[in-house]
This record gives C-alpha cells, structure tokens and sequence, in this order.
C-alpha cells in the first residue's frame, strides 16, 4: 500500500495574525501591533547601549533617571513617553526617525 501524504494547508502571518489577534485596525490587533514596536525599541536601546560599552546605570545617569527605568524600558515593562526614547537615543548618539502612517499616506518625520 502506497501511502499518501496529507497536503498541509499553508498560511500566511498575517492570516495567523488574523484569526488568533485580530483583523488588522481592531482594538486587539492595534495593541498587540504597539506592543511588538515597543519590544523593538527596548530590544534596539540594550543594543546600542552595549555597543557603546555603556551600563545602564551610566545611561540613566546621562538622561536622568534610575538604572531600573533602563532596565524596564529595555524589558519592555513600563509605559515610556516618546521624549523619553528620544532623550535616551540622543544620550546614545543616534539618530531618530519616525514614519507616520495617517488614513493611507505615509508621512515622515525625520
């Protein structure tokens, strides 16, 4: 007997995304989109701040604040203001741009 494979059915992220978080501009999929933004920048200012040797106790001191608020910025466990990211990308020595998506048209910021 010759044994037939089952064909598996493929899907896309975004139709996981789809049917498990949400169709894209609802409440749930908006929150889950910013909160993967928000573990981006955390995970991109541990990078840089290691790269340039920095502690963070000496990047809190630069913008500052606490070590402990590097800490949960980079850990993505607290609410931060965009000065905030700002003030600690400047400390970093890097530069920042932002890209506005506003009713289908692309604004840029830099």
């Amino acid at each position: 007997m010759k044994n037939k494979e089952k064909e598996l059915e493929m899907f896309t992220f975004d139709q996981i995304k789809n049917e498990f978080i949400g169709e894209t501009g609802s409440v749930k999929r908006t929150l889950y989109e910013q909160e993967l933004q928000m573990e981006i920048i955390g995970d991109l200012i541990k990078k840089i701040r290691l790269e340039r040797n920095m502690t963070q106790d000496e990047l809190g001191k630069l913008i500052g604040v606490q070590r402990a608020q590097i800490s949960k910025l980079e850990n993505n466990t607290t609410n931060v203001t965009v000065e905030t990211i700002l003030r600690v990308f400047s400390a970093l020595k890097a530069k920042v741009n932002f890209n506005v998506e506003l009713l289908n048209s692309n604004i840029k910021i830099a």
